[in-house]
């Protein structure tokens, strides 16, 4: 990878500090930079990738209503229509894969090769350079503990498509009394600011009475108002309020982690690439295809937003605050699935917390039980490649094809996270994390990926390698022995209540402490 620095103006508060990051993949053909973009709704979109497929015919996806008359399953004894999970330690060719070289040199390729093609799409080569510039920088506070605040934006060189701008935004916060660079848990949320330090009172009478002042030159009849009411202020300061605790009792995740003497970084999927298929023609997938459709093995949303998390490390690598060996990456739901993603094919990502991920994400795509491949190929197809559509056909050039057919599954992206740190995370259906995540189902996928952590050297669950029979721990019971872990806890759909664990979890096997200066 090709690193280089450029040179910001000096500002009051040296606020601008510059990286470039060059990204560096496969070629594709070349397009026009003049080029009128298309602009398709989503079922235009999804019927132009089934067009290129020779797709004729979908399969309806199960209603997520369970009281529907085509509601999903959740009979377990109708779950698993294909039993067997592809074995990660079988080569294409039929050998087993016994020892770690074999791991790295034969078999790891080759799943992340199916990957690529058929489920999550391989990034074009022609996407630009990214170069990072800090915009801001805060002295904020978080639980009463000083920290500072970055605001980042990433640019996407756009000169060969000028029509489109992609401006990656990312908010970076390290505690201010570290005694050196600390881990950080890379977030998919807003980079807002997450406690502004607000002018002090001299200071904000000051901007008041320039407001003032504006004002009547805008409109002098608002000197009267004013006179009349001396005591008022446009600009007001905001009221102390106590942080909303998670469903715990315990302090928002972002508290727990800069109290364990880490960073986070928040980085905003919504700014390198859209939730939602009319958007494929945008964001990052857009500029790289000049706007025109994807072809089917091109990269969807999850691998896009993984793609802009690894530009968001490019930049981390390089901030002396950040302990760059130890970055992990987390996300709930849709973008749980992206975190997984984001580290299955990006390993200098340390570690992971994969929150509620369900299909798409932890959960095997074999498994009849609540949201299944048709509810992905219908719905949020976009997250996905388009030849992912192909396991949904019912009518098709090619004949049809299940999620049977797919070369791989779910416990083979965990198995690509081996041997770094990975926590799986689920909460409960009765507070609202749904039965249509299907957790036994992520269980089983998460057991079965146990043997490869084992071959290189980490440590599992602890239990039988039997992912059809291996009983599912109970609710609180964590499994976190090994750089494999599973915890569901009691709460909804958030893995808000086993940040504590995760950290705790990774400070043991990172060798942090913790310690902060006074």
């Amino acid at each position: 990878m090709k690193l280089t620095v450029l040179s910001g103006s000096a500002c009051a508060m040296s606020l601008l500090a510059v990286f470039g990051a060059t990204v560096f993949a496969h070629s594709q053909t070349d397009r026009s930079t003049t080029g009128s973009p298309v602009t398709m709704p989503a079922d235009q979109d999804r019927q132009n990738m089934m067009d290129q497929l020779g797709i004729k015919a979908l399969r309806p996806g199960a209603s997520g209503d369970e009281k529907a008359p085509d509601h999903a399953n959740y009979d377990e004894s109708q779950a698993n229509p294909y039993p067997t999970l592809p074995d990660a330690l079988i080569t294409k060719d039929g050998k087993k894969v016994t020892t770690p070289e074999m791991w790295w040199k034969e078999r790891r390729p080759e799943i992340v090769a199916d990957y690529e093609r058929e489920v999550y799409g391989r990034i074009p080569a022609s996407v630009p350079n990214v170069t990072w510039t800090v915009t801001a920088v805060d002295n904020e506070r978080i639980g009463f503990m000083p920290v500072v605040a970055k605001r980042l934006v990433g640019h996407v060189e756009n000169s060969s498509y000028p029509a489109f701008s992609v401006d990656i935004r990312m908010m970076l916060v390290t505690p201010a009394n570290a005694k050196g660079p600390v881990p950080v848990l890379m977030m998919f949320a807003p980079a807002d600011f997450p406690s502004p330090n607000e002018p002090s009172p001299e200071e904000l009478a000051k901007i008041n009475a320039a407001l003032k002042k504006l004002m009547i030159e805008q409109d002098p009849s608002l000197k009267d108002v004013f006179a009349q009411h001396p005591a008022y202020d446009p600009m007001q300061r905001r009221p102390f309020t106590p942080p909303q605790l998670n469903a715990d009792g315990d302090p928002p995740n972002e508290y727990e982690i800069i109290q364990d003497g880490w960073g986070f970084a928040r980085i905003d999927p919504a700014s390198i690439q859209a939730d939602n298929g009319a958007g494929l023609n945008r964001g990052i997938i857009g500029l790289v295809n000049r706007g025109q459709p994807r072809k089917p093995d091109q990269w969807g949303a999850l691998r896009a937003w993984a793609w802009g998390a690894s530009r968001g490390l490019d930049y981390l690598e390089n901030d002396p605050e950040v302990d760059a060996k130890h970055v992990g990456i987390e996300g709930v739901s849709r973008y749980g699935k992206a975190a997984l993603v984001t580290m299955a094919f990006d390993q200098r990502f340390a570690m992971v917390l994969v929150g509620s991920s369900g299909k798409g994400g932890a959960t095997p795509l074999r498994r009849n039980f609540g949201e299944g491949v048709s509810n992905l190929a219908t719905g949020e197809y976009y997250w996905m490649a388009g030849n992912f559509l192909k396991y949904d056909a019912s009518e098709a050039t090619f004949g049809s094809k299940t999620a049977n057919d797919l070369p791989v599954d779910s416990n083979e992206l965990i198995a690509l996270c081996a041997p770094r740190l990975t926590f799986i995370s689920y909460g409960v259906p009765q507070k609202g994390d749904a039965r249509w995540l299907d957790h036994r189902g992520s269980w089983m996928a998460t057991v079965a990926a146990q043997p490869v952590f084992e071959l290189l050297g980490a440590k599992g669950l602890g239990v039988s390698n039997d992912y059809q029979r291996a009983p599912m721990p109970a609710v609180n019971v964590g499994l976190l022995d090994g750089q494999l872990a599973w915890r569901q806890h009691d709460g909804g759909h958030t893995d808000a209540p086993n940040m504590k664990y995760f950290l705790k979890w990774a400070d043991k096997f990172i060798e942090h402490n913790g310690a902060l200066s006074d």
